[in-house]
């Protein structure tokens, strides 16, 4: 932002392309303003409103009087004030151009992302399903992703419920990995997921496991004790290596989840 002392002149207002009306071109507001006023000297500012900007042109006075026979003709005027015209253009066309062009970036990586979701490999997929028993979602079926706090059911899978359950605690978790609504929010947007199907909560669930830092680490080792220890702070139904929950609830001993989730990558391999 330029700051002006210059007193602007009540007879010429500033020049702005947001204001000219009618036909008349910003060129003719200032070709007029250089012909009729005989001013010369102009200073670009930039006004920066609302996260957007104009090139605002404003007419300064001469600082000293010239004889009529200096002062500029008028062809020369007009050909200064398309230049300078240029000159107060091009900020706004590149701004113009440098905001369509982040917003092409922010589509198409938006794009990448919401493409490039987590391949479901047989140790993932055991995974799930250890997470899905240690939730009290597995017996269910796909009746599991229905499946509210409680042993309830939802029937519409287009979002997250967030139906409120008071039962021996108070939660609104819901599905075959018992999102709390707020942590569905936050998967969601992540990987930009539209609805509450099975395959957006397999998805949502491998994000979680990933925010942990837990993913790779199961990719390579399986479900260890220390990868339950970190994941018993997403799931309450997870031990710590103290083999409690971390929030007080009702927990699986982490000898039953290996069992459970080595048994489960060997029929998972067999069906391959």
């Amino acid at each position: 932002m330029i700051a002006l002392t210059a007193p602007q002149p009540a007879h010429l207002p500033l020049v702005s392309p947001s204001r000219v009306s009618g036909r008349r071109t910003v060129a003719e507001h200032i070709c007029s303003a250089f012909v009729q006023t005989g001013w010369r000297d102009l200073v670009l500012a930039r006004r920066w409103a609302a996260g957007s900007s104009d090139p605002v042109v404003v007419p300064l006075p001469l600082r000293r009087h010239l004889p009529s026979a200096s002062r500029p003709a008028p062809a020369c005027t007009i050909a200064s004030a398309l230049g300078l015209l240029l000159l107060a253009a091009g900020p706004l066309v590149f701004s113009s151009q440098g905001r369509q062009q982040g917003s092409e970036v922010a589509r198409t990586a938006g794009a990448q992302h919401a493409a490039s979701s987590y391949t479901i490999t047989p140790q993932r997929r055991a995974l799930l399903n250890t997470i899905r028993y240690a939730e009290g979602t597995w017996k269910q079926g796909q009746e599991g992703y229905r499946t509210l706090y409680g042993g309830g059911r939802f029937s519409s899978l287009e979002r997250h419920p967030e139906i409120v359950v008071v039962k021996r605690y108070t939660s609104a978790a819901a599905g075959a990995y018992q999102f709390l609504p707020g942590t569905w929010s936050e998967a969601a947007r992540k990987l930009q997921l539209e609805s509450f199907d099975p395959r957006s909560q397999d998805q949502a669930a491998l994000y979680l496991v990933d925010r942990r830092g837990m993913l790779a680490h199961v990719d390579q080792q399986g479900l260890t004790r220390e990868a339950m220890a970190v994941l018993a702070r997403e799931w309450a139904s997870f031990p710590t290596l103290a083999g409690r929950s971390a929030y007080g609830q009702p927990v699986k001993r982490a000898d039953e989840l290996q069992r459970f989730y080595s048994g489960n990558l060997k029929a998972l391999a067999n069906q391959a």
